[in-house]
C-alpha cells in the first residue's frame, strides 16, 4: 500500500472528459522517508499537489483555447497535471514541473489514464536554478501565489526561463499576492491583461477568479 488513498475524478473540458487520479481528500499524508520534508514540504502542504483546485481547472480551460502554435510551454507547479494533459492532447511542446516527489508518478498515471503519451516532466525548485531546463515561449501556472514569498520566487523562475519574446499565464483565485507578482514582471518588461472569470462552469458574478496574461516583446 502506498500510504495514501486516491479516487478517480472526471473533468469535462470543451466537450472532452479527462480522467484523473487524485488524492481522496485533504487529509492524506505519506512521507515515510522524509523526502518531502527535506524539500520543504510540510505535512499541511503535502496533499495540495494531489487535488484539482478551481484555478487548475480554469487554467486547463484556458489552455484548451490558447494559441500554442510553435511555442515551447512550461507548467510550474503542475500537481496532477490537468493543464499539461490538455496541452499534450493538443500536441503542444509541453514540459510539466513541480517540486512534490509524487507529482511525476501522478502525472504519468493520468497521462496513461487518458491514453496520452507521457508528458515530459522535470522536478523544479523555484529557489534553485536549473539551467538545463532551458527557455520557453509560454510559462503557465495555477494558484501558485498562496504565500507572500512566492511572487518573488516565481518572478525569478520566469526571469531564468522565459524567452525575450514570451507570454505568462497565471490563474489565481483572488489572492493578494498577485499585485506584487504583476509589479515584479512589469520590471522585466511584461505587460498584463487581467480577465475576471468564473472559477468553474457553475459560478456566476461576482467573479472570484482571475486569468492573468502577461506578454513581453523582444527588444
Amino acid at each position: 500500500m502506498p500510504g495514501y488513498a486516491t479516487r478517480k475524478q472526471q473533468v469535462p473540458i470543451a466537450g472532452h472528459t479527462y480522467h484523473l487520479r487524485v488524492l481522496t481528500d485533504k487529509q492524506q499524508f505519506s512521507d515515510p522517508d522524509g523526502h518531502g520534508a527535506r524539500l520543504g514540504i510540510s505535512s499541511a502542504q503535502w496533499c495540495l499537489f494531489g487535488q484539482l483546485w478551481p484555478a487548475g481547472r480554469l487554467l486547463a480551460q484556458a489552455m484548451q483555447r490558447f494559441d500554442i502554435e510553435g511555442k515551447r510551454v512550461l507548467e510550474l507547479g503542475c500537481g496532477i497535471g490537468l493543464a499539461s494533459l490538455v496541452l499534450q492532447r493538443r500536441g503542444a511542446d509541453i514540459v510539466a514541473s513541480d517540486i512534490h516527489p509524487l507529482a511525476e508518478p501522478f502525472l504519468a498515471y493520468n497521462a496513461a489514464l487518458n491514453e496520452l503519451p507521457a508528458v515530459h516532466y522535470r522536478q523544479l525548485r523555484w529557489d534553485v536554478a536549473l539551467a538545463s531546463l532551458g527557455r520557453f515561449d509560454l510559462i503557465i501556472a495555477s494558484d501558485v501565489l498562496y504565500e507572500s514569498d512566492n511572487a518573488l520566487l516565481l518572478a525569478g523562475v520566469i526571469e531564468r526561463h522565459a524567452l525575450p519574446d514570451a507570454e505568462v499565464v497565471v490563474t489565481d483565485p483572488g489572492r493578494g499576492n498577485s499585485a506584487r507578482f504583476s509589479r515584479l514582471l512589469s520590471m522585466s518588461g511584461f505587460s498584463v491583461n487581467e480577465e475576471r472569470c468564473p472559477m468553474d462552469d457553475h459560478d456566476v458574478p461576482p467573479y472570484r477568479g482571475r486569468l492573468l496574461h502577461y506578454s513581453r516583446a523582444a527588444a
